[in-house]
């Protein structure tokens, strides 16, 4: 038998991670708990099979650029800008208090400055993919709370970005650091000649100044010229690779050039890609292996945490919890009500915030390489996370419930006043009042020119998308839009499908556009739904999901072709 560490690393943590996160969402909790337990399960300090760890820490090196990649192509200074005068103080404020509050934990537990400081940023903040799932399931994307949640993750991700920047400078002068540490040798040889903190400091943000300079003066012009150049070939699998090269390039000249991190340098081309016409084509075709790697990032994780923390230090792990989940929510409620914002925002903001994932992952993997945290540390972060993104379903469901209560009540209270007022306006998801409309999923290149066509014909049109810049972009020029995956009731309810007279799906993905019909067809049995495909199986697996009609580009393309043929043979 060949020995293949890589393989047996890569086929044990996908198997694992189906079946757990599978077995995570039937239970109603983020996948993301079950690619941590899939870790667990393949790591060492559980029994059969053990994964390769050094293998899966250069792979989940991958899934972390490709993670920085996704967010710096889903970066948007709008949405921070509408809500700049909360999100930015707010998020300051509130990762400030988390940080001194794991501070003290780590204060009582022994720990040296360092590992405090690491650690109590490391709960500081949430992660944006369980925050934007709980928005989504609930309709809340797309509210003034919502936007406020997005913007506040915003500044949080983007704080963290400087942490990463700046920890291997801190690892040096922060007291209790362990100066032995290999990892930090270049950081400790630019402080001893340096003359101190001040100079290392304007040393490596210097390095990433001139890195962000060449990158936007020169990726600004050659990165949208060298995309829309590969796109004109008309190769699907040459564009995706051209990305792919972008992201992972630019990460790793990042590195060996200018000496910052892997994922500030995907950071920041993700950014610099953003700012081209062909972004949306570009995150669609490398979701699938950015999503891919993503698992094997949380799986990688998952195998760092010896679960015996929870038995051995049953006290510090719930003194963890207590930190993201109440102490940290309990923050930004108050600040939230201190800058005089509703409390059904703060409710929201709170729920929002009770969990920790990616970042904290990130700089806790950090601060072990600098050697500024023990392993203790890295357990209790990792056992917080887990069982933090297991309860936010709770969290989230009892703040929503808080909400609806509250703006019922407020309601009320406008309505029976003494003297006539305006009642304040409900932050609640948004509802379509057309009737007799053609609902279309999807606004990409086929979803577009149909709802320009039906436009054009005065035809009343609901578009479903689930990009948020889409939606805004929908709504600007006049038009019905609903933020959200079709694949979700509540999301076709709110598109009206109840009045509506037809059912458009104009999205590529075949599996996808079957779960659209299925729940389609279970809330409207009389409702006409015409559907797209690319491939036979897909025509048959949307026919059988409750389609009227499925529309295959291939085959229309062979018509057509036929049809013009035939006056010539006639």
């Amino acid at each position: 038998m060949h020995h293949t560490p890589l393989i047996a690393t890569i086929a044990a943590s996908f198997v694992f991670a189906f079946i757990l996160g599978m077995l995570a969402n039937r239970l109603r909790f983020p996948p993301i708990v079950g690619y941590l337990v899939a870790g667990i399960l393949v790591g060492p300090f559980t029994p059969g099979f053990v994964a390769d760890a050094e293998l899966a820490v250069e792979l989940a090196e991958i899934g972390v650029i490709l993670l920085m990649f996704g967010v710096g192509l889903h970066f948007s200074y709008k949405d921070l800008f509408a809500v700049r005068n909360i999100a930015i103080p707010g998020a300051v404020a509130q990762i400030a208090a988390a940080t001194l509050m794991g501070m003290g934990l780590a204060y009582l537990l022994g720990w040296p400055l360092a590992g405090g400081f690491v650690f109590g940023l490391a709960l500081s903040v949430a992660s944006t993919v369980v925050l934007l799932r709980a928005l989504e399931e609930r309709q809340l994307i797309d509210t003034r709370s919502g936007h406020v949640a997005i913007g506040w993750l915003i500044v949080e991700d983007i704080a963290m970005i400087f942490a990463l920047v700046l920890l291997p400078v801190l690892a040096q002068v922060l007291p209790g650091v362990e100066h032995a540490a290999a990892a930090a040798a270049d950081a400790a040889h630019a402080t001893s000649e340096g003359g101190g903190l001040l100079l290392s400091l304007a040393l490596t943000l210097g390095k990433v100044v001139a890195f962000a300079g060449v990158t936007f003066i020169v990726g600004r012009r050659v990165i949208p010229w060298a995309l829309a150049r590969v796109a004109g070939v008309g190769s699907r699998e040459l564009f995706t690779l051209a990305v792919l090269a972008i992201g992972i390039g630019v990460a790793y000249g990042a590195a060996v050039f200018f000496e910052v991190s892997f994922a500030l340098g995907a950071f920041f081309a993700g950014m610099i890609l953003k700012e081209s016409e062909l972004s949306h084509q570009a995150a669609d075709n490398t979701l699938p292996l950015r999503d891919a790697f993503a698992v094997l990032f949380f799986v990688s994780v998952g195998m760092l945490f010896n679960p015996m923390v929870l038995i051995e230090h049953p006290l510090p792990v719930l003194a963890t919890l207590f930190i993201i989940v109440v102490g940290k929510s309990a923050a930004a409620f108050l600040i939230v009500r201190a800058f005089r914002w509703p409390v059904d925002t703060a409710l929201l903001i709170s729920a929002s915030l009770a969990q920790i994932g990616e970042f904290s992952f990130i700089l806790i993997t950090l601060g072990l390489s600098y050697n500024l945290i023990p392993e203790m540390a890295r357990d209790l972060v990792l056992g917080g996370a887990i069982l933090s993104i297991m309860l936010n379903p709770a969290v989230f469901a009892l703040a929503a419930h808080l909400r609806a209560r509250r703006l019922k009540r407020e309601q009320e209270e406008a309505a029976a006043a003494a003297e006539p007022r305006a009642a304040p306006a409900p932050d609640l998801p948004r509802a379509v009042t057309e009737s007799n409309h053609v609902i279309v999923v999807g606004y990409g290149r086929v979803g577009r020119r149909v709802a320009d066509a039906l436009a054009e014909q005065h035809v009343p049109v609901v578009v479903v998308e689930s990009d948020l810049e889409r939606v805004e972009e929908i709504r600007q020029i006049g038009r019905s839009a609903i933020l959200g995956n079709a694949v979700r009731d509540e999301v076709l309810r709110a598109a009206g499908i109840e009045r509506a007279r037809m059912l458009l799906i104009a999205v590529p993905n075949g599996l996808e556009a079957g779960e659209m019909v299925a729940h389609a067809r279970k809330l409207r049995p009389d409702l006409r739904i015409v559907a797209r495909a690319h491939l036979d199986a897909e025509v048959e697996h949307i026919t059988a999901s409750g389609a009227d009609r499925v529309i295959m580009g291939e085959r229309e393309i062979a018509k057509q072709m036929l049809a013009e043929l035939a006056p010539q043979t006639a």
